[in-house]
């Protein structure tokens, strides 16, 4: 081996089973090693290669599509190794390159869940970095998919034990007393899109065992009054219909090695005309204190339906206007 040309690299494996990785006896390693010629050891959750430049990228690639077909189908066979080494024509790119798959916040077996937009970017980099991060942005930009998406990663990873998602019960314009059902029948509906947004990520019989547990809850805000949440991440949805005095109450939940997402959109506040927003309140008593994030999301960072991005900027102009 050329040592002037000898380097090494670390990569994540987050969001897999290491055994999975590894493979029984850690076949799947001895495999890699021998048909790349590179030397792999494992270090926690990450695991470190040495050898060649040229060997180490090809390395680096190979695994993180190992990665990305372990998180899809759960498992992964060494004719699949095999295959995947075959497939590596740096040339013709047919497999990712490497940055895109540090990129991806979670696998999920449909597809991966990344940060698409400049917006996106600077959200997912600032929950890596702060504690409390508020995500304020209109309709479509992926703030609650990409909350939620963080807060699976994070359970996975065994970074968090649990996972609290609470949205206000805003009435807008119906009375709860009046819709029939049960108080969780009741409720239900304005705790939907956070349900939606799970189903798209957690397999569904290993969803149910995590809500039946507890290890997932998803609940109204008003449930959070008194609790302290240790070793949670938290995520406040539809923020911009709390009041500052729920807001505070939300913010002083959180416990040791936790961490919250606020997402909201101030131009859709439910609550009553003499009402300030508590997501709109924060934003001017919290904004310089390390730790907490604030970003902004707009029209740029859409990524529904094309026409969203054209109502939202209509609705915007006629504002403007008005």
């Amino acid at each position: 081996m050329n040592t002037e040309n000898f380097t090494e690299k670390k990569i994540s494996l987050r969001g897999i089973d290491l055994l999975d990785f590894y493979g029984p006896q850690d076949r799947n390693i001895k495999l890699l090693e021998n048909l790349l010629d590179a030397k792999l050891f494992a270090r926690g959750n990450e695991i470190l290669f040495k050898g060649e430049a040229k060997q180490v990228e090809t390395a680096e690639r190979v695994i993180s599509e190992i990665i990305r077909i372990i998180s899809q189908k759960g498992s992964i066979n060494l004719e699949n190794i095999e295959t995947i080494i075959r497939l590596s024509d740096w040339e013709n790119n047919k497999l990712p390159q490497p940055a895109e798959s540090e990129q991806v916040i979670l696998y999920t077996k449909k597809s991966m869940i990344k940060p698409r937009t400049d917006g996106q970017i600077k959200y997912w980099k600032s929950a890596n970095k702060n504690d409390i991060v508020c995500a304020i942005g209109p309709a479509g930009t992926g703030k609650t998919f990409l909350a939620v998406a963080i807060a699976v990663a994070k359970l996975r990873d065994k970074v968090v034990d649990r996972i609290i998602l609470c949205r206000p019960a805003v009435e807008a314009g119906e009375s709860l007393g009046f819709l029939p059902g049960d108080f969780k029948e009741k409720i239900d509906p304005y705790l939907r899109p956070l349900y939606d947004a799970l189903y798209d990520m957690v397999p569904l019989d290993k969803l149910k065992r995590q809500l039946d547990s507890s290890i997932i809850e998803i609940v109204p805000l008003a449930y959070m009054r008194g609790r302290t949440l240790n070793n949670c991440f938290v995520i406040l949805d539809e923020a911009q219909n709390t009041t500052p005095l729920q807001m505070k109450m939300f913010l002083t939940r959180l416990g040791a090695n936790s961490q919250a997402i606020i997402t909201g959109d101030v131009t859709q506040v439910d609550l009553p005309t003499k009402q300030e927003s508590g997501l709109i309140h924060i934003q001017k008593i919290l904004k310089n204190i390390d730790g907490i994030g604030f970003v902004s999301l707009t029209d740029r960072d859409v990524v529904r339906h094309p026409l969203v991005r054209e109502i939202i900027k209509a609705y915007e102009k006629y504002e403007l206007e008005k």
